[in-house]
């Protein structure tokens, strides 16, 4: 006598169904492009080798300091502020545009809120985004074309009082 549920010895080996062929292929699938994905990243840069510089916000006589890394490189962009777990309230980073463009963000493997700053063609904030949320893909858009995206603290630009319209300058890497 066998217990019920389990295959006697002398059962016979019987094929896959295609239901369970496609499934068990579409496991495999989905694991090969995961690991062509994880080949693919490029390695994380310490912050330490990125260019600083000092960034200052003016409005209405007041003027708030930062020090800022510059992501001067397709990949320093891209890497950004990802897997930063604390950004003190005076620093943040710069990604110069170049050519004025709309500029698309996301959050992925951002571990802390942050506020971005959109910084117009005229050197002026265009839109401030408060508190994007860690580790979200959803996309952030400046809306309209910026030269510069500043990403400070989450919470940083209501705290000292940053407006659409405060006057930003910094000096490039050099």
């Amino acid at each position: 006598m066998r217990k019920r549920g389990y295959p006697s010895v002398s059962s016979q080996w019987r094929p896959m169904n295609f239901k369970t062929v496609r499934w068990a292929l579409g496991i495999v699938l989905a694991g090969t492009l995961a690991a062509a994905c994880l080949a693919q990243s490029a390695p994380i840069e310490s912050l330490t080798h990125f260019p600083r510089t000092t960034l200052d916000i003016v409005a209405h006589g007041h003027r708030d300091r930062f020090k800022v890394w510059i992501a001067d490189t397709p990949l320093r962009q891209e890497q950004g502020l990802m897997f930063v777990r604390d950004l003190p309230p005076s620093e943040g980073m710069i990604f110069p545009q170049g050519a004025p463009q709309v500029a698309h963000f996301w959050m992925k493997n951002t571990f802390i809120p942050l506020d971005m700053v959109f910084v117009g063609e005229n050197g002026r904030i265009a839109k401030i985004i408060a508190k994007a949320k860690p580790f979200s893909l959803a996309v952030l858009s400046s809306d309209v074309p910026v030269i510069a995206v500043l990403e400070i603290r989450g919470g940083e630009a209501k705290r000292l009082g940053i407006t659409i319209g405060d006057r930003v300058s910094w000096k490039a890497a050099g």
